[in-house]
């Protein structure tokens, strides 16, 4: 069993899309769906090893704050092969205004990463 993909909600469709294609190398193989009965639009981001974001919008969503510590899924991580890469892609971001709340650095339980606040809030954990 694997995980298909994984979705989504923000409010910049293509913001979203433009980062993941710039800092992660996502493509997008499809064109936009929109379906005008809901309002609902996506794209599917793929990316080298098969993985598949879906980032999706549609009208009158909720947008809450999002704070660190709270139940749900909480940040997706990229491993990017190598600490040199992890230390690389997060100086960049930094360098391109995106925060870096925590690393580069080795983690008590051994992982080398980094996590930064993505687009809209969304955290993204860099590691080998």
């Amino acid at each position: 069993m694997r995980i298909e993909h994984l979705a989504l909600y923000v409010n910049d469709l293509e913001g979203t899309k433009a980062f993941f294609e710039r800092y992660f190398d996502a493509t997008c193989p499809g064109e936009l769906y929109h379906n005008p009965t809901t309002g609902f639009r996506s794209y599917f981001l793929s990316f080298r090893d098969g993985a598949r974001l879906e980032i999706m919008n549609r009208e009158h969503m909720e947008d809450p704050e999002k704070t660190p510590a709270r139940t749900g899924f909480i940040h997706v991580a990229f491993s990017v092969g190598s600490p040199e890469r992890v230390d690389e892609l997060t100086e960049r971001l930094r360098a391109d205004g995106y925060e870096v709340l925590s690393g580069p650095r080795t983690t008590g339980d051994g992982y080398y990463e980094s996590c930064i606040l993505g687009p809209e809030g969304n955290q993204i954990e860099i590691t080998v």
